[in-house]
């Protein structure tokens, strides 16, 4: 919303803007109510959502988070929370641009500087599944092609570079 917004103003620097260049706002407004409610009810899970994630990855992949014999998993916690608010955030704006610029571009860097792609994979596949299990469908299906987005961005090196 907030980068739609700002485009918008660049866009019609000088003069008024159209209908159709106001409809995302329409949208925006329309779907308020229920993304203010999707982000409460991901904040109110969002240790639910976590621990169960590292539940399965531990059983799916059980050496993922020790690399060279250091448990890792407390910083994939820190990590993986930190993630899910920026996520729960693009929710409530309606705005994945802001996401990618403020937040992903910067986190990948990171990501990539340790090796933790196939942990980021993986972690956000399996929340992805773990999302649609604990949270009614509409609020997972907001916040699944977000997730969708942070693994694309976390977990492929070569993808976004």
């Amino acid at each position: 919303m907030l980068s739609k917004l700002q485009q918008l103003g660049t866009n019609a620097d000088g003069r008024y803007a159209s209908d159709d260049e106001l409809q995302f706002m329409d949208t925006y407004i329309t779907s308020f109510d229920s993304r203010v409610d999707a982000y409460h009810r991901i904040k109110a899970v969002e240790k639910e959502i976590v621990e169960t994630v590292l539940a399965k990855l531990q059983v799916s992949h059980p050496n993922l988070l020790l690399p060279k014999g250091e448990d890792m998993k407390n910083k994939w916690k820190q990590d993986t929370f930190r993630v899910l608010r920026h996520s729960a955030m693009t929710v409530l704006l309606d705005d994945p641009e802001l996401l990618r610029q403020q937040f992903l571009y910067w986190f990948q860097t990171i990501m990539q500087a340790f090796g933790a792609q196939e942990a980021c994979n993986v972690t956000y596949l399996i929340m992805q599944d773990v999302v649609k299990d604990i949270l009614p469908k509409d609020i997972a299906d907001l916040l699944c092609p977000i997730l969708e987005m942070n693994r694309n961005f976390l977990g492929f090196q070569s993808k976004n570079l």
